[in-house]
Formats: structure tokens, C-alpha cells, sequence
């Protein structure tokens, strides 16, 4: 048995709407039934009358639904508990994905510390990782901030009745080579299918595999790619594409350094980029003293949202 299961069962007795619970638990509703049949079996009982609309729930499911209420609010008094006594009060803990956490979070912590005084400065536990797993963190209150890239066409599907956001930036994903001995690039779009350009890709199911797909959707014209190279780390087509093994979409704020270099150049125009908007998320339940400091602090200091072009 999954604590979520029961966490799925409290949202249902509270909507009485499979759809809508499935909304605010961000899972699909074919999922979320499963883990609420999944409880049943656990449990030995049906829990809800799904033959009425909207639903009830039946007498176990009412007894249960105290019981579960209790336990579920005894769990998370204990857990926050526990992570307070082994949590610094101003230590938040934040995910984002790795070009965020690489190129952007260092000097984000930079200028918010520098916008507060000593004594409210923030000190910041992060971690790496893909979209899905830091809103998953979020949602289950693995961490206190979800940092991450947004466009309107890829969006991230949090309840706004629970969670709220401030616009801390931009970024523009722009297409880049090694150069060849002129300066021009070695690999430069659009290609051909006679002769295609060497592709270091994203998987699809990425967030920035969906982005590459978002330009190249509103492209110009049709390109002559060949994906040579996979990754979904954008450090890793870097890497690549200073190697000379292709060319790669990469979060211009990642690469400043070696374009003013010219270790790599753009091997496309604007219209062969896309701008994406930088979003810090937070829980509304979340009361930690050390997040409503930093709260106040991006109020101040919040860039206003803008809307991505291609």
C-alpha cells in the first residue's frame, strides 16, 4: 500500500469527481483510478459508490475516509517534524532541470542574496533533474521551489489553486556548431536530405526534445537533419558539438562563453530559435518561514512574464 493511494482517496471524497481528482493529484485519470481500485484491494472493500453521479462513497468508504484523514495528517505533522530538525531554517531545497541548475540557479542565489540582508540570506540544497521528477518533488513535498523553463505550447500542469509562480527570467534555445577554419560552421541548418546536417538531438519525451520540436514545427522550411548524437543532458551536446560531431540546440545562456570565444557559432537565425520564460514554482501549503522571506524577496526583484516568440 502507497501513502499516495490514500492521498488519491482523501481528494475524491472531497471532489466526488475521478477528473477532477486526477487534476489536482497531476496523473492521468486512467491512473488515478487504478491506484483508487488498487486501495480497494488493499483494503478488502469497495470505497466508492460509482454507480451514482456524482460519486458517493460507500459506508467503508466513509469510515475509511476519517481514519485515512487522521493517519495522512499524523504522517505529515511527523515528517515535517523530522525535516525541520534536520533542515537548517533557511535551507530550501529546489530542483531544476541540469541547464538551470548549471548556468542559471548559481547567480539567480547570487542576486537574491545580494537583494536581502544578511540576515535573511538564503542558502539553497539543489537538485538535477528531469521536468517530470521535479514536479513529482514538488507535489509530494520533496522540495520547496521547482525551477524551470516554460512556454506557453509546453506547459507545466500545476493546479493554480495550489501553486503559485513568479517569472525569474528568460532563456533563448538557439541552434550552434563548431566552427571550420573560416569561422563559418561546420554544420548549419537547414540542411538537406541529400546532404543533412549532423543532429546532436534530445529524446522526444524530453522537455527540451519537445522544444527542439517546437521550432522545428515553425521553421522556416522543411530542414535535412540526421541525429548522429542522443542525450537528454544539454551539457552533454555541448560537449559534442565543441567536439565537431554535429550541431545542437542549446540554452544560449549555457554557451556565452564559447561563443565569445568562437569555440562554437550560431548556425541559424532567430528564426531558428525559440525563447522560453525561467519560472520558480512553489506550493501554497508549503509555510516555511525560510520560502516566504525568499517570496517577498522575488517580489521585488521578478522579472514581469513576457510572451515567447519563436
Amino acid at each position: 500500500m502507497d501513502i499516495k493511494w490514500i492521498e488519491d482517496f482523501l481528494s475524491l471524497a472531497a471532489t466526488r469527481n475521478f477528473s477532477r481528482s486526477a487534476d489536482h493529484r497531476n496523473v492521468t485519470q486512467p491512473a488515478f483510478s487504478r491506484r483508487i481500485r488498487a486501495l480497494e484491494a488493499w483494503i478488502g472493500a469497495e470505497l466508492v459508490d460509482r454507480s451514482t453521479y456524482p460519486l458517493t462513497l460507500t459506508v467503508a468508504g466513509k469510515l475509511f475516509n476519517d481514519a485515512a484523514a487522521e493517519a495522512v495528517k499524523l504522517l505529515n505533522d511527523a515528517r515535517n517534524q523530522l525535516r525541520s530538525e534536520q533542515t537548517a531554517d533557511n535551507m530550501l531545497r529546489v530542483t531544476a532541470g541540469h541547464s538551470l541548475a548549471l548556468s542559471f540557479f548559481p547567480e539567480w542565489l547570487d542576486k537574491l542574496n545580494g537583494a536581502a540582508n544578511d540576515k535573511n540570506n538564503i542558502s539553497a540544497r539543489i537538485a538535477a533533474t528531469n521536468i517530470h521528477d521535479s514536479v513529482l518533488a514538488l507535489t509530494e513535498g520533496e522540495c520547496d521551489l521547482l525551477l524551470c523553463f516554460y512556454h506557453p505550447q509546453l506547459p507545466i500542469l500545476l493546479n493554480p489553486d495550489q501553486y503559485e509562480y513568479v517569472t525569474v527570467g528568460s532563456e533563448r534555445v538557439i541552434p550552434v556548431s563548431a566552427p571550420d577554419k573560416s569561422g563559418a560552421p561546420l554544420f548549419r541548418l537547414p540542411g538537406s536530405k541529400s546532404k543533412p546536417t549532423r543532429l546532436l538531438a534530445y529524446p522526444a519525451t524530453s522537455f527540451l526534445g519537445r522544444v527542439m520540436e517546437l521550432i522545428l514545427a515553425g521553421a522556416p522550411q522543411a530542414p535535412g537533419l540526421l541525429t548522429s548524437y542522443e542525450s537528454d543532458m544539454a551539457e552533454l551536446l555541448k560537449r559534442m558539438a565543441l567536439n565537431g560531431h554535429g550541431l545542437a540546440w542549446l540554452p544560449q545562456r549555457s554557451v556565452v562563453e564559447e561563443l565569445d570565444e568562437g569555440k562554437l557559432v550560431s548556425a541559424g537565425g532567430d528564426a531558428w530559435s525559440l525563447e522560453l520564460e525561467i519560472r520558480v514554482f512553489r506550493s501554497l501549503q508549503n509555510k516555511r518561514p525560510a520560502l516566504t522571506r525568499l517570496w517577498e524577496t522575488l517580489a521585488l526583484t521578478a522579472t514581469p512574464p513576457k510572451s515567447p516568440t519563436a
